[in-house]
């Protein structure tokens, strides 16, 4: 059996019990009935996931997965491929944006080449798991064999499987991959049904030419592949991205772990959706950090069943908004297992007759 069927079978589905006795504990907080609004039911949500009213999300890991894309052949980006490795080298020397919004929330990194085209020089802190240097051009062919597709999901359930080992209680992930809107958006129509044109936006910045070619390539791949797009596996293979897998990966193996996790944008959803697509209670796992400007996205998140925690106009991917998010649930877990209780507190409930205090 291999860890994809292993981590399959681990999956369950979030007990609604847990859900009822959070909501119990709920009122019997200092506070007004609903009056935390969503961070309530967030909170609920990761009592059931760790089927406790006692628990916490202390330590929290984003981890990002890089991969480049053979699609940008097409000229569907306006950075040249190289600048994925050129990233993730500023990723490891801290100064990108993920990394400043992830030390301001105290989230720890972990930077994966899971696909990245170039050979990167031995930097710290990167985790070397290249399936293979970048996909194909899925306008021309298969993005990946079925082979690389096992591998790179498996990435990214080992890496789920590592962050829980060392003690960490909630998760995020991000992606680095210059191409990988439009892998993604071809993804999303694939997924929902939907034309091209409703799911792909601009990217990193595309002009009008630029992103008349991302359509077309878009267009094309989906004739070129129709008839193989019934099955997650058969569309990472045929159109998806190496991080992606390993993005679909890492949600499958977090749900198997019981741990709550953060998506990102628009290209960190698709994988997500794979995942769920793979197995319904995946769902049950997934926050939505953010919801992304990229049209796509919203169609993605209504497809997982998820509404974005923060509302920022964002679209730069790279974990950022699941960083941000990772501290909102983090207060959310603070007010639903610190707050006393009307009675610890001795203070009235409503209805209830004054106590002194």
């Amino acid at each position: 059996m291999t860890l994809l069927d292993q981590t399959l079978q681990k999956i369950e589905a979030v007990d609604a019990g847990w859900i009822r006795k959070a909501e119990a504990r709920q009122l019997e907080l200092t506070k007004p009935p609903g009056s935390l609004g969503r961070l309530e039911e967030v909170a609920n949500r990761c009592a059931a996931i760790f089927q406790s009213l006692s628990f916490t999300v202390s330590r929290p890991r984003l981890v990002l997965f890089a991969g480049d894309h053979g699609v940008c052949a097409e000229g569907v980006s306006p950075y040249p491929p190289e600048v994925t490795a050129q990233m993730v080298l500023n990723f490891l020397n801290g100064g990108a944006a993920i990394n400043c919004l992830a030390r301001t929330c105290g989230v720890e990194m972990a930077v994966v080449d899971v696909g990245v085209a170039q050979s990167l020089p031995a930097v710290s802190g990167l985790v070397r798991r290249r399936v293979a240097a970048g996909t194909r051009n899925f306008c021309a062919g298969p993005a990946m064999t079925s082979d690389e597709v096992h591998a790179a999901v498996q990435v990214g359930i080992e890496m789920a499987d590592e962050a829980v080992a060392d003690g960490c209680e909630l998760l995020g992930f991000g992606e680095m991959g210059i191409g990988n809107t439009t892998a993604a958006s071809a993804l999303a129509a694939a997924l929902t049904g939907l034309p091209p044109s409703a799911v792909i936006g601009r990217g990193a910045g595309a002009d009008d030419v630029c992103l008349a070619r991302k359509l077309s390539a878009v267009e094309r791949a989906l004739a070129l592949h129709a008839g193989h797009l019934s099955r997650p596996m058969d569309m990472l293979a045929r159109i998806g991205g190496l991080e992606i897998a390993a993005i679909c990966g890492f949600c499958l193996g977090a749900a198997a772990n019981r741990r709550p996790v953060l998506t990102d944008g628009f290209i960190a959803t698709a994988g997500a959706a794979l995942a769920v697509r793979m197995h319904s209670a995946v769902g049950d796992y997934l926050f939505a950090s953010h919801g992304s400007v990229e049209p796509g996205h919203a169609h993605l998140l209504a497809l997982i069943g998820q509404r974005p925690l923060l509302d920022l106009q964002m679209r730069l991917g790279e974990g950022t908004g699941a960083a941000l998010a990772m501290k909102l649930v983090q207060a959310s877990v603070a007010a639903f297992t610190e707050m006393t209780t009307f009675t610890s507190a001795g203070v009235s409930d409503a209805g209830q007759p004054l106590v002194s205090i």
